[in-house]
């Protein structure tokens, strides 16, 4: 359920041969490996920040190898938390969750959503982590703060020959400071050492079978544990699907017509009235006309906030882009924070929301969120792209969006300077021996666009993937966003394991 200023699509697995490892270094936790629960502190900042969650909720480490070809080797921390269920009902075990990314925090996240899953956590435990490298789990680290918000005033759509040079150079100094400040990990943050890792966390917790629930990049995690454990799974749920069969420049042009598609239909309700937009105009085309108008302003003239930065055109779009990923909030956020900068030049709305997107809190700080999503994408798929290419592949990323296409093509330059190389062109999930797995598309989806749930279903394998659709959906995923038919088959099957028909749609 995140998103991030380099906008790519997810990660894919590992090499074929370390899945011959993975059944013999998974399984029974020993007993030195049980989690020791404890009252949660406060986020750290790698985690967000914020509060501590409150009454109900734990928080555990459980150590895991950083290397699973050598199992016996350096151990990492995996930050843990946890809501015990709340019954009545008899207790099913452990519902663990991936809240996507690559990057997001479960730690930071969960406690949020403790309302929206408290059906389900009337019968699960509610449980989820920090995948390695995220948050409170042996944290990538790059950029001090500071040096992140100097990285954030770089045209990431550069149109000049000197605006080329330092965005690549940027680039380039970006990965040299992971290297050098966290090159032992950056072998080790595949996806397919994510999906082992949740293998176990489901022994420490006690759990036989696992029992999943993967938001956005979390679907691919669950792909990936269902290709390399189909036995070792109870119930799944896959929502906000990203699409198997998409490599990693193919896939950036695919979320981007995701994008385009939601910011489509953020125009055409602010023309319909579906919510308050104070930038309303006669037709759609307007509407965006005028989100172009402002990002084309600053990208010559940034503005000053109150505290000295500038908001530049490149974080514009990131607070735009922020913002689709979510009707009911984002899309009255997004056209008031235009309307504000537009009519009274105050750039403060779009700037917090270019914040949010960026990680970035009211003291400097930054989650690592834009580190190991880099990390992740890179080791698993990722491929280094020259000047010269992202060039070649402009013309049809501007087709395919005139607002955001040319920042979504010079993005591919994410992997062209980072040590570790991906290790698959795409991922891999087909799962003949697992049992059925709910995989859910929203059809307004703008990061993971609703195809991706049809090719997850069938690559799945058939009797495994069933499709359920959301075809009124708007925003990103689709567990309680207001759609009681949604949520009400998904609690069904992983409260009583009920399974919908195949191609089931929710209006």
């Amino acid at each position: 359920m995140t998103h991030r200023k380099t906008v790519v699509r997810g990660a894919a697995v590992a090499a074929a041969t370390s899945l011959l490892l993975a059944g013999a270094v998974s399984g029974t936790a020993r007993a030195a490996d049980r989690p020791v629960w404890a009252p949660c502190p406060p986020p750290t900042a790698t985690q967000g920040g914020g509060d501590a969650p409150g009454v109900g909720w734990e928080c555990a480490t459980l150590p895991v190898p950083l290397d699973y070809a050598h199992p016996g080797g350096k151990k990492i921390g995996l930050a843990l938390i946890r809501h015990a269920a709340t019954g009545p009902g008899k207790r099913i075990g452990s519902l663990i969750y991936n809240f996507g990314g690559p990057g997001g925090t479960g730690v930071g996240t969960l406690p949020g959503f403790g309302s929206t899953f408290s059906e389900l956590n009337t019968r699960y435990d509610l449980v989820s982590f920090d995948p390695r490298g995220v948050g409170g789990s042996a944290p990538v680290r790059c950029f001090t703060g500071p040096q992140t918000d100097a990285y954030l005033q770089v045209d990431s759509t550069p149109d000049t020959p000197a605006e080329v040079e330092q965005f690549m150079d940027v680039t380039q100094a970006f990965a040299a400071a992971c290297e050098k400040k966290s090159g032992a990990l950056l072998p080790y943050l595949t996806t397919t050492n994510v999906a082992r890792d949740l293998d176990r966390i489901r022994a420490a917790v006690g759990d036989k079978k696992l029992n999943y629930y993967g938001f956005s990049y979390g679907t691919e995690l669950g792909g990936t544990y269902a290709h390399l454990f189909p036995k070792k799974i109870n119930r799944a749920v896959l929502d906000g699907v990203m699409n198997p069969d998409e490599n990693y420049t193919d896939g950036a042009l695919y979320q981007l017509k995701g994008f385009q598609l939601a910011l489509d239909n953020f125009a055409k309700a602010c023309v319909a009235g579906t919510y308050v937009c104070p930038i309303h105009r006669s037709t759609p085309e307007q509407v965006e006309q005028v989100l172009t108008d402002v990002v084309a302003h600053l990208d010559q003239h940034p503005a000053r906030t109150a505290d000295g930065r500038m908001l530049n055109d490149s974080l514009a779009l990131s607070a735009i882009t922020q913002t689709l990923y979510s009707a009911s909030s984002g899309w009255p956020s997004l056209a008031r924070a235009v309307s504000t900068y537009t009519n009274w030049g105050d750039p403060t709305g779009l700037m917090a929301l270019a914040d949010s997107a960026t990680g970035r809190d009211d003291k400097g700080r930054f989650d690592n969120g834009n580190n190991i999503f880099s990390a992740t994408s890179c080791a698993d798929y990722g491929v280094p792209q020259t000047t010269a290419q992202i060039e070649q592949a402009l013309p049809a990323y501007r087709k395919a969006s005139p607002l955001f296409g040319e920042q979504f093509a010079w993005a591919l330059n994410q992997c062209t300077y980072w040590p570790v190389k991906g290790a698959m062109d795409h991922m891999e999930v087909s799962a003949k021996d697992a049992p059925p797995m709910l995989v859910v598309g929203n059809a307004g989806d703008p990061a993971t666009p609703y195809g991706g749930a049809e090719v997850m279903a069938r690559r799945l394998g058939k009797g495994v993937g069933v499709l359920l659709s959301w075809t009124g959906g708007q925003g990103h995923c689709s567990y309680g966003k207001g759609s009681a038919c949604i949520d009400g088959k998904i609690n069904d099957y992983l409260l009583n394991g009920k399974i919908p028909a195949y191609g089931t749609n929710c209006p």
